[in-house]
């Protein structure tokens, strides 16, 4: 296959993120860390968090060698797969924890820095913070553009000849997707549990019951509280979206494939190239945004806001253009239709943002009533919060729908006969719509990872008793940072969305290649319908829902929807009680700290930080498992006791229940934190009064609703489609 001289744009934009990564960390690396105990706590934190990821990643790696010889029996022996397959899922998932490895020691070692830039000016602080985040967007554009670069080389040299060939690169390299989401789901899974059994344990015993200040060195969670924040949103995240990243751009590819089958040879190969250009000129236009980002002394929330808003909207506006011009150039059909597919998508991530921004910044006024609500008590906190996160879904949700409704219609010229080409069109502009979301990814994701650097910073100011006007700056920096986490947390799950529905269009793809494989095999597949002999190769999407009774009045389907929308719950409910495990844990040993070690709460006597690490590793290494093995083991049962129909319907209930509970939870449990940092402003009493313990008993609610079951959620909708495709020679086997 002759390889169009563009596509190495691909590779050189992946080159040039990974170096403007390492420039940007150089330059960190290059400013002052403070005073020598800042410098102490920095590397208490940064220890703290390299010894729980090397713990991660051994059992991580054992799981992972365990399924690719699965894999490999099922390739090499049953002869249902691609014998490329288990190499291509490890390679998903070593660059996706690669990625959160850089990203987290990036982290790490900006906090204290952060800190000591706050000392000077806000600005300063700002940008250490937001530049040390895209180190974390950066590594993962760049590492996932050259896996996907470097695995369409490869496999274009060993098939080529027919336009089949593009569809088996496509969906081959479809299941590294896989790997990155199986890394992904541990490290938000372990991350998010590690990080919240310290925080509610310190916030419990060391703000409510001793009435000392957050992040005070006196309390023993402490660090390992500042240790969560880096394994948790900044791995955890980092993991989470190279996988959406890269299921996104690969999806697309295969249903371009698919799309183009009728048309030339070349129409079919640009088609399967425009989505990785668009995110190779995404890069570009990202580290653009992140030069525009700074403020001024004295900026209120809003101006800091604005300041992130500015690079974020600058790039997004951009990608719109560019994106016209690579379909343009690349002679696509219908390429002004598929430009409003991709502004589909832009629009969504921009509005599900702001939504975001409305329901969780303490600047509007439903978290700013949550805060009020504190003036009678816990309850009607965790009352208030709930009823928040539940309203804070609509618009999510709509404007999800929307944009695929939009963007299906605008790749079809506006052709709502749902006919077998008209369908793939459709499926390839949500495809695209998905890109678009996440071509900027860079600049967003940026902004998500400077929250945990921004908490950090304010952690090691507490600890090192910079002054109040520091502190000032910090906690100001940490507010934004709440804001831009429960943003970047809207923005996954709506990328997601779009993502697992254009997965649910590839497995349909790998479902027939299964079928192709086993009837060259022998096997004969019987239409039910007609009683006559169905012929993979030449069906259309029809054809195949009707070959499988694919519809609501089968009950399989119905079955297997409800089984998705257990999963989420399932999920959830097991992902909190591994919360409320582990937070007793650390309660009862807070507790016996200030209990036995005499002096600690004079100042007098230093706590047992390594003690509170240890209890957090080991719970978040016990906990992670079970959950994270059933999001593996749902969707193979479920295919090979009830079929296609059964896995369509599972992918389908899970997608639309997940992505609504993700909603709710990532949004409550933001606007129950930012109620506490409204109150600790000076609103309704301030720091100690009545409604500020109120509002500390919503935050705790709310901290594994937003940091470990919500942004999880995401990964499961992603992971049971993966599952699903990878295992589809499995689901035919049992047919």
């Amino acid at each position: 296959m002759n390889i169009p001289i563009v596509f190495y744009l691909i590779p050189i934009a992946s080159i040039c993120a990974l170096a403007m990564a390492w420039y940007f960390f150089k330059q960190m690396m290059a400013t002052d860390e403070g005073s020598p105990r800042m410098r102490e706590i920095a590397l208490y934190v940064r220890k703290g968090a390299m010894a729980y990821l090397k713990q991660q990643y051994r059992v991580v790696f054992i799981v992972f060698i365990v399924l690719a010889i699965i894999f490999a029996f099922m390739a090499y022996v049953l002869k249902a797969q691609n014998p490329w397959v288990p190499f291509a899922f490890l390679t998903g998932g070593f660059f996706s924890g690669l990625a959160g490895f850089f990203g987290m020691k990036t982290a790490t070692y900006a906090s204290a820095r952060t800190a000591n830039a706050a000392r000077k000016s806000l600005d300063g602080g700002l940008k250490i913070a937001f530049r040390s985040g895209a180190v974390m967007g950066l590594t993962v554009v760049g590492l996932g553009l050259l896996d996907i670069a470097v695995w369409f080389i490869v496999l274009s040299f060993f098939y080529h000849g027919d336009k089949m060939s593009l569809i088996t690169i496509t969906t081959t390299m479809l299941t590294f997707g896989m790997g990155a989401s199986t890394q992904a789901l541990f490290a938000r899974v372990g991350g998010g549990i590690y990080t919240k059994a310290a925080d509610v344990g310190a916030d419990i015993v060391g703000k409510v019951e001793a009435d000392i200040p957050e992040d005070d060195p006196r309390n023993p969670a402490t660090i390992a509280d500042n240790v969560g924040d880096n394994v948790g949103d900044v791995a955890g995240m980092g993991a989470d979206l190279y996988e959406s990243y890269c299921g996104s751009i690969l999806s697309t590819a295969a249903l371009g494939a698919t799309a183009f089958a009728l048309s030339s040879a070349d129409m079919q190969l640009r088609a399967v190239i425009a989505p990785m250009l668009i995110a190779a000129v995404g890069v570009f236009l990202s580290l653009l945004g992140i030069f525009l980002v700074r403020t001024k002394e004295g900026a209120t929330m809003k101006d800091l806001l604005g300041s992130l808003s500015k690079g974020t909207n600058v790039s997004a506006v951009l990608i719109a253009v560019a994106s016209c011009a690579i379909l343009y150039l690349l002679k696509i059909d219908n390429w002004m239709g598929l430009t409003g597919s991709v502004v589909s998508g832009l629009l969504a991530g921009v509005i599900i943002g702001k939504a975001t921004e409305y329901y969780t910044s303490h600047s509007y006024r439903p978290t700013q009533k949550i805060s009020e609500a504190g003036q009678t008590g816990a309850a009607t906190v965790i009352i208030k919060g709930i009823g928040t996160g539940m309203i804070s879904t609509c618009i999510p949700v709509v404007t999800i729908s929307v944009a695929i409704l939009m963007s299906y219609m605008s790749a079809n010229g506006f052709d709502l006969s749902m006919n077998a080409h008209s369908i793939s069109f459709g499926l390839y502009g949500i495809g695209i719509a998905a890109v678009g979301m996440l071509s900027t990814l860079g600049i967003t994701l940026a902004t998500d990872a400077y929250g945990p650097i921004a908490d950090n910073a304010g952690g090691n100011a507490e600890m090192s008793e910079l002054g109040e006007e520091v502190r000032h700056r910090t906690d100001a920096l940490d507010a934004l940072g709440n804001t831009t986490a429960a943003t970047g947390k809207g923005f996954a799950i709506g990328s997601a969305a779009l993502t697992a529905l254009a997965l649910l269009a590839s497995y349909i793809e790998e479902i027939k290649i299964a079928m192709h494989q086993a009837a060259e095999a022998g096997k004969e597949f019987i239409n039910p319908i007609t009683n006559t002999a169905f012929d993979p190769d030449r069906a259309d999407i029809p054809a195949f829902m009707e070959f499988f009774q694919v519809n609501l009045m089968n009950p399989k389907v119905l079955i297997g929807a409800f089984i998705g929308a257990m999963a989420a719950f399932l999920f959830c409910g097991m992902t909190m009680e591994a919360v409320g495990r582990a937070a007793q844990k650390m309660v009862l040993e807070v507790r016996r700290q200030f209990r036995e070690i005499k002096g600690i709460l004079e100042g007098e006597a230093t706590p047992d930080y390594g003690r509170c690490v240890e209890i957090s590793t080991k719970a978040a290494q016990h906990e992670m498992i079970l959950p994270s093995v059933l999001a593996i083991l749902i969707p193979i049962v479920v295919g090979c006791v009830l079929g296609v129909a059964g896995v369509l319907g599972l992918l389908t209930g899970g997608l639309a229940c997940g992505f609504t509970l993700a909603v709710f939870m990532a949004n409550a449990g933001g606007a129950w934190d930012n109620a506490k940092k409204n109150v600790e402003e000076g609103q309704f009493g301030g720091k100690g009064s009545f409604a500020h313990k109120a509002c500390i008993v919503g935050d705790t609610v709310g901290d594994p609703f937003k940091d470990t079951s919500g942004p999880s959620l995401n990964i499961l909708i992603k992971l049971m489609s993966m599952v699903s495709i990878v295992m589809a020679g499995l689901t035919v086997l049992f047919m």
